[in-house]
């Protein structure tokens, strides 16, 4: 299930970046990068809330890396790690 719910992310994503490169009609190419800013702006809030939370501990990566997963994903990336190791603050 997340692995769909991640592609239909990325589609998103490959759908805006065809409408900025002029390959979608003009009456999608609005709509289409109007959600994906949407999911950008709301994934970069999820972002700050982890970093005040201090879930990033859960990741065995970079930082980097899940900060950018984070972004792109945003609740589909980062919610499994909460789930598989719930820790009491």
């Amino acid at each position: 299930m997340l692995f769909i719910l991640k592609a239909a992310c990325l589609a998103i994503y490959a759908l805006a970046l065809s409408a900025v490169a002029g390959l979608l009609p003009h009456g999608i190419s609005g709509p289409v990068q109007v959600v994906a800013a949407i999911f950008l702006g709301v994934h970069t809030l999820e972002l700050a809330f982890i970093f005040m939370f201090r879930k990033v501990h859960l990741y065995r990566g970079s930082v980097w890396m899940f900060a950018i997963l984070t972004i792109m994903f945003g609740l589909l990336h980062w919610l499994p790690f909460c789930v598989a190791n719930p820790r009491k603050y």
